[in-house]
């Protein structure tokens, strides 16, 4: 699912599903409300886990366009159904001074998560998270040719840094490197790039409108592409589907109520413990082997990543500081 309020927190797997911008809340919360904003960003993060798990049982089955298609029907009747409540209600969320951004995330977000549930069947869960992780890094690396952010030295030897890591999670020199190890890196990038989009259509569209375009453009376009793909599913693969549903639901409204809490910054860290879940669920359930390489990478990517998130957060400090002082 960055965005320190306004775009897509840098927090949740894409792959779990729309990592939608937190709607604002109506109130400020109080400072204090952090530790349980932590504590509901570790049980978004589980719960992410979870929907990865059923996303890859489903995958093994069934066309991962058709998986996606139906999470996307449930997920926009969601969305329609959360952003009615809020101020303005569906009049409002409609409106918007980007229309062409707006679908072009929501499109974007789709086929990413198409190709990640593609990526847990051919790869598994734990190598396919291991090699996504990288995407904080392709936002900074983006920001600057996308939004004309400035990325400093510092930032740039972290990018560089988790790019090595990537290498030492593919191993290309042990003969093990396919193009079906391209897959979670595909998925990072478009993730990256609807982050920054989102960012960028932020300056001139409220959260609860993105939220609205994200669920709605996407669902549009996934049905176009995955309606040719229909067919029944089996009653038990009924069930898993409607776990899946529910997951994905239920750790959305936990992440915009953790994001009103705290600030996106401060969360990210502990959204990486989603790695950990994927880890103890690839073993125990699709006997997926944690090699020592993957184990070694993933540490550098998530490393380079948290200090990546921990500069741009300090840089936005010392931005606002500076907007401040020259009132």
């Amino acid at each position: 699912m960055s965005d320190d309020r306004s775009h897509p927190p840098y927090a949740a797997s894409a792959a779990t599903a729309s990592a939608p911008p937190p709607i604002p809340p109506v109130t400020q919360p109080p400072r204090d409300r952090t530790g349980l904003a932590i504590i509901l960003m570790c049980a978004v993060s589980f719960i992410f886990a979870l929907q990865d798990l059923f996303s890859r049982i489903l995958g093994g089955e069934y066309p991962p366009v058709l998986i996606v298609m139906i999470r996307y029907w449930v997920f926009a009747v969601f969305v329609i159904a959360l952003v009615a409540r809020q101020p303005g209600g569906l009049r409002r969320a409609i409106r918007t001074k980007r229309p062409l951004t707006q679908i072009a995330r929501g499109v974007i977000l789709a086929f990413e998560v198409m190709v990640m549930v593609e990526a847990f069947v051919r790869l598994g869960l734990i190598e396919t998270h291991a090699v996504f992780a990288v995407y904080p890094l392709l936002v900074a690396a983006l920001s600057g040719p996308v939004l004309g952010e400035r990325v400093g030295w510092r930032r740039w030897s972290a990018i560089g840094i988790g790019f090595a890591g990537i290498l030492v999670i593919l191993n290309p020199g042990g003969g093990v490197l396919t193009i079906e190890a391209l897959l979670p890196l595909i998925a990072a990038l478009l993730f990256a790039l609807y982050g920054l989009l989102t960012r960028h259509v932020s300056r001139d569209d409220p959260a609860i409108v993105s939220f609205f375009w994200t669920g709605i453009a996407g669902a549009v376009a996934i049905t176009l592409a995955g309606i040719w793909e229909w067919q029944w599913l089996a009653p038990m693969d009924w069930v898993w589907m409607g776990l899946l549903c529910v997951c994905g639901m239920t750790s959305h409204y936990l992440m915009i109520r953790s994001y009103e809490m705290a600030e996106a910054s401060v969360l990210q860290p502990f959204a990486y413990t989603q790695l950990v879940w994927v880890s103890i669920i690839g073993v125990l359930v699709f006997a997926e082997s944690l090699r020592p390489n993957v184990v070694v990478g993933t540490v550098i990517v998530v490393a380079a990543g948290i200090f990546t998130l921990l500069r741009q957060r300090l840089r936005s400090r010392q931005a606002n500081r500076a907007a401040a002082a020259g009132r």
